[in-house]
């Protein structure tokens, strides 16, 4: 066994809420640099974009792109927007992941065999209701990877300034900018990723393949990755494009799209495919792993306060 053990006491609501923030915020912090360079490479070909790569630059792959962002910008850049991107995981896997279970519950009525209809169901509920309290986080998140920092022209120089420059140019309507492909990523990604992860660890249980220890949390963690990078990948770079764009450019989100296709073609739609599901990949082992580790960790503390004896 390695790490802490289960303990026959279910973590609470509160201990999955708070253990998802946590553990989202650590892999965000390990993996923040992958997400940037996805940001760089999925923008890439974009020709009016609020905020734009260096004039002349080209990014080819995931590390040809981090080592010309050092080159050119400092190693500093590969963290752009990363108080931004840690406000948006506390409040945004707080939510999606962290009342997973308890939405999937509700929808079971309390039952423990959750069928398929019910996990896609409990995921696109709890995708959809972090990205209605944490959309401004992302178009800060978005905005500040994008933009460059050579030759001195960032146009935000902070994240509360990116907040209120957004606000000042665009009205509130500007931080809440992208929000329909952002519903559709997060409802994807959420079932993608939560159910996959699901049922991956569920089988692995059930054939006794496994124990649930971290062998079996880290195999269910990167199948899941996997799978949420080939679905969510088109949602993705259109909601990217869209938030990144500057007023007036696209109508809507359904327009971004089909400028991409007619320009660019369907390929496209999975640029920064590899840094996606790098990223994806490993911010699911590290997410999911410590969050199991935490749940335990919280669930064993709390246990112990209120029977020290």
């Amino acid at each position: 066994m390695v790490g802490f053990k289960a303990t026959d006491v279910p973590p609470t609501a509160t201990v999955k809420f708070l253990g998802a923030g946590t553990a989202a915020c650590i892999a965000d912090l390990i993996t923040f640099p992958l997400d940037t360079a996805k940001v760089r490479l999925q923008i890439q070909g974009e020709s009016q974009g609020l905020v734009r790569a260096v004039a002349g630059t080209q990014y080819r792959g995931v590390l040809g792109t981090i080592l010309t962002m050092v080159r050119t910008e400092g190693p500093r850049s590969l963290y752009n927007g990363l108080v931004a991107g840690l406000q948006r995981q506390m409040s945004f896997a707080s939510v999606r992941i962290g009342l997973y279970d308890s939405v999937k519950q509700f929808y079971t009525k309390g039952s423990e065999h959750a069928g398929i209809g019910s996990r896609l169901l409990a995921g696109s509920t709890t995708g959809a209701l972090a990205v209605a309290l944490a959309q401004p986080t992302d178009v800060v998140k978005v905005r500040f990877q994008a933009q460059a920092q050579a030759g001195g022209g960032r146009r935000y120089q902070s994240t509360v300034d990116a907040y209120k420059t957004i606000a000042k140019e665009e009205g509130f309507r500007g931080l809440w900018k992208g929000t329909s492909p952002n519903v559709a990523r997060n409802a994807i990604v959420n079932c993608a990723e939560l159910v996959t992860y699901d049922l991956i660890k569920d089988t692995l249980l059930k054939a006794n393949l496994m124990t649930d220890d971290l062998p079996c949390h880290f195999t269910s963690a990167f199948g899941a990755g996997f799978c949420t990078t080939i679905i969510a990948s088109p949602v993705d770079v259109v909601k990217t494009r869209y938030m990144n764009s500057a007023p007036g450019q696209y109508s809507s989100a359904g327009h971004c799209a089909l400028t991409m296709l007619q320009k660019e073609g369907p390929r496209a739609f999975y640029k920064g495919f590899m840094p996606s599901f790098l990223r994806l990949g490993s911010w699911n082992v590290v997410m999911f792993v410590t969050y199991e580790q935490l749940k335990r960790a919280l669930t064993t503390a709390c246990t112990s306060r209120v029977a020290p004896f």
